[in-house]
């Protein structure tokens, strides 16, 4: 199912995507929240009609870094040999069609696409046979960075958590299995031309091994994120720039860059 977080008439709700052809989608208006058992209650709405929000509104959104090696060495970098975390916060986040602010204090903004994965549970020291039961399902990101800056400070927080930095979307795809989803194209294009294109077979580090890691040292609530990583081919975004990123499975979440206003 595909689960969809949308404003229609000054009202939010959450929806199951319903269709196959982009121009015919519809929305089953959900009762209640995604994250517990709930109902559809057969009020539809066409998906033209409304405007896709952010698919969770997550406490935290916790990314690895240097997950494909081919990234790591276009960037200079070693191949960890462990999981690398960092934190984007929930004021980076936006949905799909917002647009992605490019920041004052930067002069180099690059687009990472990625697989994120929603928590659809609270969970602590989750062990490696129980991950698939914390997962609520995935979606598509962009993690947006500001190469410059995060090269001069060393540290991420500004270069990666900057308002708008992290589009999420379109949708939760919660049909996914882990096998699956750990085999996946990922692809990212900039005005219609491919800038990155991967697979989530990838990873050096498994979703299994993330949730892992992360989790044997904080507690994840349901609507928390986990990005994973993205694929070699980051580069340069600029004013004016439309930014796509397509994987396999869950959809196409696209933004444009203007300028920070």
């Amino acid at each position: 199912m595909r689960i969809a977080r949308f404003s229609i008439d000054g009202n939010v709700a959450f929806g199951a995507v319903e269709g196959d052809e982009p121009d015919g989608l519809v929305l089953d208006i959900i009762k209640g929240i995604p994250f517990t058992d709930f109902e559809l209650s057969g009020t539809k709405v066409p998906l033209s009609k409304v405007r896709l929000l952010p698919p969770v509104l997550p406490n935290k959104v916790v990314a690895f870094g240097r997950n494909y090696a081919e990234h790591a060495r276009e960037l200079g970098n070693e191949v960890p040999d462990a999981p690398f975390a960092f934190f984007k916060p929930s004021t980076s986040v936006i949905g799909d069609g917002d647009a992605i602010q490019y920041p004052s204090f930067s002069a180099e903004v690059h687009h990472e696409a990625e697989l994120a994965v929603v928590i659809g549970r609270l969970c602590r020291e989750v062990p490696r046979e129980r991950v698939k039961d914390v997962i609520f399902g995935y979606t598509c990101a962009n993690d947006v960075t500001a190469r410059d800056v995060q090269k001069r400070e060393k540290q991420w927080a500004r270069a990666k958590g900057f308002d708008t930095s992290c589009p999420l979307g379109p949708w939760v795809e919660t049909g996914l299995d882990l096998k699956t989803a750990g085999d996946l194209t990922v692809q990212l294009t900039v005005n219609g031309g491919q800038r990155q294109l991967g697979r989530t077979s990838e990873m050096i580090h498994s979703i299994e091994d993330l949730i892992v890691n992360i989790t044997e040292a904080m507690t994840l609530l349901p609507g928390d994120v986990i990005l994973t990583g993205t694929p070699a081919g980051v580069g340069p975004l600029v004013v004016g720039d439309e930014v796509a990123v397509t994987i396999e499975g869950i959809g196409t979440l696209t933004n444009k860059v203007v300028k920070r206003g």
